[in-house]
């Protein structure tokens, strides 16, 4: 990996430790990201180099390798030092858009921070993150990306021995929510200054030179995550740990750990094991949103422009519109699902489906996908999804009746509308653990290999597929996901 960039680590020494990934016995690549090391320029034709850069076992040149510093709310509790625990950031690389990417390896042994961890981790989440940050880019969700994937042929031990392994992942930053937290909690506005510039040269760089910069930048701040968490309730996501230290300034989906994607709609789904009061369930995300912003308020309004009565009140305004633009913007993604504008009538509508969807525990997914059926005059497919067919008819009359005076003609187009928006593959819980399983028992990884060439064109009908697009049977559902530390 040639022109790595170390603009953190130049960062004072409070933002980071200097460390090196502990090297591991017999890596294996599991999967590498061809189409992402394209993107970043990186030379894929010596698979030896790379296997010995993703796994931690050389530093590439002109590497600075590092663990950040952060602190972090978890579940709503203040931890004032976190840090990456089994991360290191090895540098940054411009893609071929000019952007600056962060390049990180997960797993990769212990630092500064690690506590009482080995920071190491163990192949299951190594390969959930690696398929679902995946799935997620390919349904334009702003997301890290997987790039890499190692078997490090070494066991971990949590409750049991388990293979080791280390994720490679790019993030356009990997400053969350917690690192300005870090900097707030000590009082060092100096260097919360320092973070809120190198914040804004690196991700908002047009609102350096403007006046009050640092509202901007919350304001920036919580237009990209307006934007994610709407996109998530449109397919169905719960991330699970919505922690500050979680919560990334970038707007990118980051750290997934207990994250699943919803099957029976049921707004008060949760799938974590820790979360045992739906702090974190399907509805919550939004009000979560408006938390964890709060939080960053209160690590910006000393820095910023203005008396305190000025900036209270400032502030307040940027989190009452983040209130009304999440909840609009779920709005629009939600009415888009059913190919209508959003009005009163269209929103009426969808919460009249979501209703019955509840009601019947239908699966969110296929509901949503079966529509493009129902516009070509097959029904069943949508109602296949209910147990009681009675209101599922009725609502489909008042759609298709809503479809003909707002579009006119009920055509191909609007097929293809539906399908474009609405996916038919998604990374299954039962299906993700199915391929962890697979490598676990067999060392073979044919499972995870078929999920993410079946899920990086999740609108496509794909043949022979079939099975990638159900819902677990009931011997199959996985209810909890773990978050791998």
């Amino acid at each position: 990996m040639e022109n790595i960039q170390n603009t953190y680590s130049e960062l004072p020494k409070d933002f980071h430790r200097s460390t090196r990934p502990t090297p591991v016995s017999k890596p294996k690549m599991l999967s590498i990201n061809y189409e992402l090391a394209n993107e970043l320029s990186i030379d894929t034709s010596d698979e030896m180099q790379l296997l010995e850069y993703f796994s931690g076992n050389t530093v590439p040149k002109d590497a600075e390798a590092i663990a950040m510093a952060y602190a972090g709310h978890q579940f709503g509790n203040f931890v004032p030092q976190l840090g990456d625990g089994r991360a290191i950031l090895i540098g940054e690389i411009y893609d071929k858009s000019g952007k600056l990417n962060d390049i990180q390896l997960k797993g990769s042994g212990v630092t500064a921070f690690s506590r009482q961890g080995d920071g190491r981790s163990a192949i299951g989440p190594v390969i959930r993150e690696y398929i679902i940050s995946e799935a997620m880019h390919a349904m334009s969700i702003p997301t890290t990306r997987a790039l890499a994937a190692i078997s490090t042929g070494e066991n971990v031990y949590r409750e049991t021995a388990l293979k080791g392994g280390v994720l490679t992942r790019v993030s356009n930053s990997l400053i969350r929510v917690g690192t300005f937290e870090f900097f707030r909690a000590r009082q060092d506005l100096e260097n919360l200054r320092v973070l809120a510039d190198f914040s804004i040269k690196r991700l908002y760089p047009n609102i350096f030179d403007q006046k009050n910069k640092y509202l901007l930048l919350f304001d920036a701040i919580a237009r990209k995550q307006s934007i994610l968490i709407s996109k998530w309730m449109s397919i169905g996501f719960i991330h699970g740990v919505m922690n500050t230290d979680n919560f990334s300034i970038s707007g990118e989906t980051i750290d997934y750990g207990p994250c699943a994607f919803m099957e029976a709609y049921d707004p008060n789904t949760v799938f974590s094991s820790i979360d045992r009061h739906g702090r974190y369930k399907y509805s919550n995300q939004p009000k979560i949103g408006l938390w964890n912003l709060s939080c960053l308020a209160g690590c910006l309004l000393p820095i910023m422009d203005g008396d305190d009565n000025e900036k209270e009140e400032v502030i307040r305004e940027s989190l009452e519109n983040f209130s009304k633009d999440v909840n609009a913007r779920i709005n629009i993604e939600m009415t888009k699902k059913i190919v209508l504008r959003e009005t009163k009538e269209s929103n009426e509508l969808i919460k009249s489906l979501l209703s019955i969807m509840h009601q019947n525990g239908a699966d969110f997914t296929l509901t949503f996908r079966s529509l493009s059926s129902a516009i070509k005059g097959n029904d069943d497919h949508f109602l296949k999804c209910f147990d009681n067919h009675e209101e599922p008819k009725d609502w489909l009359q008042k759609w298709k009746k809503l479809l003909k005076k707002e579009k006119g003609n009920i055509d191909e187009n609007l097929v293809e509308n539906l399908n474009s928006i609405n996916p038919i593959y998604i990374p299954r819980n039962h299906m993700i653990e199915r391929a962890i399983r697979e490598y676990q028992e067999n060392n073979t990884h044919k499972i995870m290999d078929e999920l993410l060439e079946v899920t990086a064109n999740p609108f496509l009908d794909q043949k022979n597929k079939e099975d990638y697009a159900l819902p677990a049977k009931e011997d199959e559902q996985v209810t909890q996901t773990f978050c791998g530390t």
